[in-house]
């Protein structure tokens, strides 16, 4: 039979599929466990679920699921471009905030161009710069003199930038640190990176972050026309299982991205649940006091195991286990608790944890003591 690798293009041979957290129904298939007693903390998800708007407005678009859906995503748009103060045409949607990642890739990188991006940042941003042939510079992160260890060092990123280099990323804050940049921090960076540079800052956890020192990008695109941000309903909103985002650019960007943007790529419920969500301020402000508490029960009982954390300001918290993760994170599974083990992200000996309900984090908390205690 003919090695279809042969076929493919050189890119894609380097490349290391994205690994999602894994699903409860393949953990409960693989260990015969009841699916109802799983507690599932790896892919930052929102425990309280879509908003009830959200979910009613799903339930009146069903009919009309036989039609394809609105390809410019007009009212959504609209919706997004009035509450954010911007314009409809600055507004590029996507299957996903990965979806637009995707697109910046595909429209700025390229074979003889480069990106550039920080040690421990998003997996995506390797995969997409790297599926386009062009060449990923990663900058080391802090260490813990100058800014937080595991953070963004925008210096160091800014020493990355060669003549080849189109576009940077930047998580603020980043996943799976939950490290963030200052306002003045991006600023700085902004003011220094060549307007030739697109600058990507990716604020999917931005609904999250209480932080008097946090930026809103999106108030800079006038100041900053290299500038695209991307956002997400997957996270606060709880509609990962929509898959939709979108970015936030210059009119002419916005419409490059439109250019290789896949038709309907945003479908028809995820659009109505989209604009519903934003309507719901009610079910925002409880995802956010569930994440703050949820925060300080997981800090407090990393604190009390003698655990080292990186502290978080988005819906998740990345612990160091004292030993390798792997092993960890199997016995975890064995206990009905799935995590995510970030070896991947130059972090073996850590696992991220996503911020549950209470009994969801007490349940985590419980399996850690046990597993901990065993090895």
């Amino acid at each position: 039979m003919i090695d279809f690798s042969m076929l493919a293009v050189q890119p894609v041979l380097g490349l290391t599929p994205y690994q999602p957290g894994k699903p409860i129904e393949a953990l409960a298939r693989e260990l015969g466990l009841d699916p109802a007693k799983i507690v599932k903390l790896a892919s930052n998800e929102n425990p309280l679920g879509p908003s009830p708007r959200a979910l009613a407005a799903m339930d009146a678009a069903l009919g009309e699921t036989a039609r394809y859906p609105d390809g410019s995503g007009f009212a959504l748009k609209g919706e997004l471009a009035r509450r954010l103060g911007t314009a409809p045409e600055r507004i590029t949607l996507g299957n996903g905030s990965n979806d637009v990642l995707d697109l910046v890739a595909r429209v700025f990188l390229g074979p003889g161009r480069s990106a550039v991006f920080s040690e421990h940042a998003f997996a995506v941003y390797p995969i997409a710069t790297q599926a386009v042939g062009a060449e990923a510079r990663v900058a080391p992160a802090h260490d813990g003199r100058r800014g937080p260890r595991y953070g963004h060092d925008l210096g160091a990123m800014l020493d990355r930038v060669a003549d080849d280099t189109t576009v940077v990323f930047v998580a603020n804050p980043n996943n799976p640190t939950g490290t963030y940049v200052t306002a003045k921090e991006l600023e700085d960076f902004l003011v220094a990176l060549p307007e030739r540079v697109i600058a990507v800052v990716d604020e999917a956890y931005f609904e999250y972050v209480e932080r008097d020192d946090y930026p809103d990008a999106v108030a800079w695109l006038d100041r900053f026309p290299n500038l695209i941000v991307t956002r997400t309903f997957s996270k606060a909103y709880g509609l990962a299982g929509l898959r939709v985002g979108y970015a936030v650019s210059h009119p002419q960007v916005a419409e490059l991205l439109n250019r290789v943007r896949q038709p309907f790529n945003v479908n028809h419920l995820a659009l109505a649940a989209a604009v519903a969500a934003l309507d719901d301020g009610e079910h925002l402000e409880r995802t956010r006091r569930l994440n703050r508490e949820g925060l300080r029960q997981l800090e407090s009982a990393f604190q009390r195991l003698g655990l080292d954390y990186i502290p978080s300001i988005g819906n998740f918290v990345t612990v160091d286990v004292g030993r390798e993760a792997g092993p960890v994170f199997d016995a975890l599974l064995r206990q009905g608790v799935i995590v995510r083990p970030v070896a991947n992200y130059g972090l073996p000996n850590h696992l991220r944890v996503s911020v549950g309900t209470k009994a969801e984090n007490d349940a985590f908390i419980a399996a850690l003591e046990r597993v901990l205690g065993g090895l």
